[in-house]
């Protein structure tokens, strides 16, 4: 099994699939208990015809070595992140795979303008595109490393981030530091928020014995169709 690179790197000129469920979900539409208007349908449309010509995709990666682990306390590359629950959640992990994803500034200055403009309907679902865009494409990365860890023999788990669940969102700043994101130009100010704003960091484990049989969703829009670990059928892709 070859070691992982310890260098940063980049991926960009990403073809990256949409899901509209997830964008009209950001809208309020629950799958299967609201409909979408004829007009709020062509509104995803233009919005989403906009935000494709906006968006610039693109990820900062790093795989790294686990060098300690006790407890809910993982250690790599010098930093030790404490995530409540995860030694149960992830099993025993050899390696972490930590990235930064963004779609850039221009989707949000638009709507900005489009605010100012009081051309509403149009500024919010542009925004609800760009949470969409985003999220699809931190499943898409979260793919790409799953593929780079099958191909050495292990398992990789679903990608969790600070500030969700009870992970503390101060931890951005050891995941900065493990995966800094000025290599794609996203910032991290004294909150822990990031710059541009469609923007997420995530963390996944990989291992021999690592678990990722608990996050059924990811697999449901996973791109690797023969994969050996997978729990549900294929969805839908983020990938174009």
């Amino acid at each position: 099994m070859t070691a992982p690179s310890d260098a940063p790197r980049v991926l960009a000129d990403i073809a990256l699939e949409i899901d509209p469920d997830e964008v009209l979900r950001f809208q309020g539409y629950k799958p299967g208990l609201a409909v979408p208007s004829r007009e709020a349908l062509a509104l995803f449309d233009e919005a989403q015809a906009l935000g494709r010509r906006l968006m610039e995709p693109r990820a900062v990666v790093r795989w790294l070595t686990v060098t300690r682990r006790d407890g809910d306390t993982l250690e790599a590359g010098g930093v030790a992140l404490t995530i409540p629950g995860i030694e149960r959640a992830w099993g025993p992990v050899a390696e972490l795979a930590t990235a930064v994803c963004t779609i850039g500034e221009s989707l949000e200055r638009r709507g900005a303008e489009l605010w100012e403009a009081r051309e509403l309907p149009l500024a919010a679902m542009l925004d609800s595109v760009g949470s969409g865009a985003v999220e699809s494409l931190a499943e898409y990365v979260n793919d790409v490393l799953c593929q780079e860890g099958i191909q050495r023999g292990l398992k990789v788990t679903n990608r969790i981030s600070p500030g969700y669940g009870a992970w503390d969102v101060a931890q951005q700043k050891e995941l900065f530091a493990l995966c800094p994101g000025s290599a794609i130009g996203v910032r991290l100010n004294e909150s822990c928020f990031m710059t541009p704003v469609k923007s997420v960091s995530l963390l996944a484990g990989a291992g021999v014995a690592a678990r990722v049989d608990h996050y059924f969703s990811q697999c449901a829009r996973c791109w690797m169709r023969d994969c050996a670990y997978r729990r549900a059928p294929a969805r839908r892709t983020v990938h174009r």
